[in-house]
């Protein structure tokens, strides 16, 4: 049976969400009480917040209608939707509120201390002055929240978004969204209380469900929405009061859409089978059903196709730890639905959680061309081995990254690569330019098999790194090398790219096979097979140039096939001199998955020399560096437009 929705085809947005919009703060400690966590991991959080994320990872045009803070946890939740792809015109800015928090522990499969941050928070604020009649008639659909009924400006807030989208015809869905502590029904501590009758609360969202056109709860939910103590009668009541499609959620057992009278058999309704899956937090798993229900409902799909959407959202979310981040893409969605899974734990799953990383990375990257200043031994032998000298390379680095940013001068499409050795200052210096790429080495330098600086132990080095800081690891590889040699080399990059993966890092795999063996067609192409066969699947490929067209249709053959959800290819330099990078680049120019390049020591190296001797200024060096970075960008963006032609 499928419902009815008006297409509405001219309005630019789907939905609009509207209610809470918190920072989700969740314990990273495993079963353990929240008084004994000790680090949490950061999300957007809140119920509509988190069902326009959800929806817009589906496809469809989502907005959301709260308030954030003017502070630092505000921006990240405006940042993040953007990220996402929601719309945030919607969002007022409260100047004298405080973004909310809502901060959680999992303590076992069935108990999840939460901590609401609530009071006098800025989503709390909203009032009807911060709803747009114009915004609200841009979308097909509004979806109301129970929470944001608790208080008078809160639920006037919604009750005149209602009232708008009726009256341009757009469909208005209800969230039952109980939260007892959050009516006052409950002390702080009790955040995971999902039910305390309430006579109050009860005839108060009772006056909701005639202008509904969907209505969406847990039994609990549906039982404080009708005020009946049997569920049944919850569902006749409701029914009573409203002709909406009512979507009874029944977790592990699925859902049950109503979409006519209630009979006396609760099963008489489109019976959406659950999934079973090991439960490891149910937190967000109501804000996953229902954004896999609505990309069903808005695009007029059958009810049972949505519940089936609906239920394996939601199976995504309790088998993972957060809400938000952890909401299937479309093509994840399809993915396991066409595929399954072996694992009852989905989070277990590495061919999901690779679809999964690799389509809600942070942001697109079609282009990339990065200055490399990671390299720490050969400036080293610059400095011959003199302190004074061996002092003065950070200062170096910093000039670089001046010459850079220079060239790039605000654009897109540019980045560094910098070490941690000498490259803090550095580092520092590019963070300043937010739209720069940032990658930084693990590998020992010259290290073959490969072995990681400063400590084998990369979880304790990796998290410390910004969230959008790339791992790169060098690798000296060929695949005519011995097998017990290949073996150590692919344990070594296993070990990174597992460590990439537990902290939520991209990676970046370079291989150099030319200086170890014979390098023609097939040689990099043949490694390429033998580390996707090891498991290995990075965000980014950095390979050394090659002789011909050929060897880029073989490489490009062999990531199409083996992981098209690759970012890509960029080349490196090997301190080539500019006329043979540019047969490179032309070469390169002709595979479709090179994006760009990352060359370090054609750009740096007789500068630093001469900076390093004394015999160049720091402008002097800045303006050789931004001469010969910007030499590579325009041969590069050249052979480009030459392509596209």
């Amino acid at each position: 049976m499928s419902q009815n929705v008006s297409a509405q085809g001219a309005k630019p947005l789907d939905l609009i969400t509207i209610g809470r919009a918190s920072v989700d703060l969740y314990g990273q400690q495993i079963g353990t009480r929240l008084e004994d966590v000790s680090s949490f991991a950061k999300s957007v959080g809140g119920c509509p917040c988190n069902i326009s994320v959800g929806t817009a990872r589906l496809g469809l045009k989502s907005a959301l209608l709260t308030r954030v803070g003017d502070e630092q946890m505000g921006r990240f939740i405006r940042e993040q939707l953007t990220r996402e792809g929601v719309e945030t015109r919607g969002i007022v800015t409260d100047p004298e509120r405080l973004t909310a928090l809502a901060i959680l522990a999992v303590e076992n499969d069935k108990t999840f201390p939460l901590l609401f941050y609530r009071d006098n928070c800025a989503d709390n604020a909203l009032c009807e002055d911060d709803v747009s009649e114009e915004f609200i008639r841009s979308a097909r659909a509004v979806l109301v929240s129970g929470t944001h009924f608790s208080k008078p400006n809160t639920d006037a807030a919604q009750r005149k978004a209602i009232r708008i989208a009726k009256e341009n015809g757009a469909k208005v869905v209800f969230d039952i969204d109980y939260r007892p502590n959050l009516w006052g029904l409950a002390g702080h501590d009790a955040g995971e209380s999902r039910y305390i009758a309430s006579d109050r609360v009860s005839a108060h969202l009772k006056t909701v469900l005639a202008d509904c056109d969907l209505i969406v709860g847990t039994e609990e939910e549906v039982l404080i929405a009708s005020g009946e103590s049997d569920l049944l009668q919850a569902l006749k009541t409701i029914r009573s009061l409203s002709k909406a499609t009512i979507v009874l959620k029944r977790g592990p057992m699925g859902c049950i859409v109503y979409d006519g009278p209630i009979t006396d058999d609760l099963e008489d309704g489109i019976v959406g089978k659950g999934f079973p899956i090991e439960v490891y937090n149910v937190l967000g798993a109501g804000d996953a059903f229902m954004s896999g229900f609505l990309r069903g409902w808005l695009k007029n799909e059958p009810h049972a196709t949505s519940a089936t959407w609906a239920n394996a959202c939601g199976a995504f979310a309790v088998s993972r730890l957060l809400c938000a981040p952890e909401i299937p893409t479309w093509t994840e969605l399809q993915f396991f639905l066409e595929k399954g899974s072996k694992e009852r734990a989905l989070r277990k799953d590495e061919a999901i959680n690779h679809v999964h990383w690799a389509t809600t990375r942070r942001r697109d990257i079609p282009l990339l061309m990065a200055l490399a200043i990671d390299h720490r031994s050969q400036l080293e032998d610059m400095a011959a081995g003199d302190q004074a000298l061996l002092d003065r390379i950070p200062a170096f680095k910093v000039l670089a990254v001046k010459a850079a940013a220079q060239v790039a001068a605000g654009r897109s499409g540019f980045g560094m690569l910098i070490d941690d050795k000498y490259g803090r200052d550095a580092l520092y210096a590019a963070g300043a330019h937010r739209d720069f790429w940032i990658g930084k080495p693990i590998e020992l330098p010259g290290s073959r098999p490969l072995q990681f600086e400063f400590s084998q132990d990369l979880g304790s080095r990796l998290i410390d790194w910004p969230v959008d800081h790339c791992i790169k690891v060098l690798s000296f590889y060929h695949p005519d090398d011995p097998a017990e040699l290949k073996a150590q080399q692919v344990a070594k990059l296993r070990s990174a790219f597992e460590a990439a993966r537990k902290v939520g890092r991209e990676i970046l795999i370079e291989i150099i096979a030319g200086k170890h063996g014979k390098l023609d067609d097939q040689t990099i192409p043949r490694a390429l097979t033998e580390l996707y066969d090891a498991g290995l699947k990075p965000d980014w490929w950095k390979l050394e140039p090659q002789a011909s067209r050929g060897a880029w249709a073989a490489i490009d053959a062999v990531i199409e096939a083996r992981d098209p959800l690759c970012r890509g290819v960029v080349l490196l330099g090997l301190e080539a001199p500019y006329e043979q990078l540019k047969d490179g680049f032309a070469a390169a120019r002709t595979s479709k998955t090179v994006r760009g390049f990352a060359v370090g020591r054609t750009i740096f190296a007789d500068a630093g020399r001469a900076w390093l001797g004394g015999t160049m200024s720091d402008d002097q060096a800045i303006a050789d560096m931004a001469g010969k970075f910007k030499a590579l960008v325009d041969l590069w963006l050249q052979l480009g437009e030459t392509k596209a032609a």
